[in-house]
């Protein structure tokens, strides 16, 4: 039987053309607009759209007229592949820009693939992340008449190794400094109040790891002068998950600190622009005199060495 597996991701603009097309996309998902009609649902994408797009394509212009993480998630496949070898086809789908489902799908469909592993790159689980990557990808599969055996992995935040992986970051992140020096905060992607009241479980799968991460940082010896949980990237009037990022950092009154995006594996817009930049502007306001973002896992080899292993738990 031929196999595949597939990563999935939320997708970034693969140059300035295709910031209305990846906005556009975003905010007529279902998981992230969430109203019954559709057709509300494109008019109120299209608003956010027009005044969204001259903004963001700036934002990608200031990150090299792109987003980075199509070209680091090839780079992953490509190392994913040689590390499992050439009886399974490795391959990766974007959720709002190409490569999108349904031309991965029809490679594969030609290919003659019959069972598929899909492993979104969503260390925790969100209706509005895995599920709506898995879903598309299921929808688009029946919509072109494919028809394999799908195998899913819901979330990995408490894989062991790739834990290990996220200690070894934030050390050289930190490099040579002493951490009671430095305050760490794990920075997750913010999700609307409303929607973690109607049972998703991200804010618990997100806190939950963070005291994991704390965990061993403890069993290592290493102590921060402080850990704690942020959100970013608050868009719209809504109650949305707190504290804000910048409130976080407005409370401590130790000046130097460490970032770490928690919810991503694969560098992006997100890391490289809002916490790489803008909040490191706002940091310097602050008066921080050392900001410092942790890179994250991207095509690292022991991120590499995670991803097989849960393939290889998921045969």
């Amino acid at each position: 039987m031929k196999e595949a597996i597939i990563l999935l991701n939320m997708g970034g603009p693969n140059n300035l053309r295709e910031v209305e097309m990846f906005l556009t996309n975003m905010f007529n998902d279902p998981a992230i607009i969430r109203t019954k009609s559709a057709l509300l649902r494109r008019f109120i994408a299209g608003i956010i759209t027009l005044s969204r797009a001259e903004k963001s394509q700036e934002i990608y212009r200031q990150i090299g007229g792109k987003s980075p993480i199509v070209d680091l998630t090839t780079s992953l496949v490509t190392k994913l592949q040689a590390a499992v070898g050439d009886e399974v086809i490795v391959d990766f789908v974007m959720r709002y820009t190409p490569p999108m489902a349904k031309e991965v799908i029809e490679k594969l469909k030609k290919s003659g693939v019959q069972k598929v592993y899909l492993i979104p790159l969503f260390p925790q689980y969100s209706t509005t992340t895995t599920a709506s990557s898995l879903d598309d990808f299921e929808d688009t599969s029946r919509r072109v008449g494919w028809f394999p055996i799908m195998v899913e992995i819901k979330h990995f935040f408490t894989n062991d190794k790739y834990n290990t992986l996220l200690l070894t970051l934030i050390k050289e992140t930190l490099a040579d400094n002493n951490p009671n020096d430095f305050e760490l905060i794990f920075s997750a992607h913010g999700l609307p109040q409303k929607i973690v009241d109607s049972g998703d479980p991200y804010q618990r799968h997100v806190s939950a790891h963070v005291e994991l991460l704390k965990d061993k940082f403890h069993n290592e010896g290493i102590y921060f002068r402080g850990v704690h949980l942020a959100y970013q990237s608050k868009v719209g009037p809504m109650k949305w998950l707190d504290p804000s990022l910048e409130s976080m950092l407005k409370s401590l009154n130790t000046k130097k600190v460490i970032i770490v995006p928690i919810a991503f594996t694969i560098d992006n817009s997100e890391t490289n622009y809002e916490l790489s930049m803008e909040y490191a502007e706002i940091a310097h306001e602050l008066g921080f005199s050392d900001y410092r973002v942790c890179k994250c896992p991207n095509d690292h080899p022991v991120f590499v060495d995670v991803l097989k292993e849960l393939y290889e738990k998921m045969k």
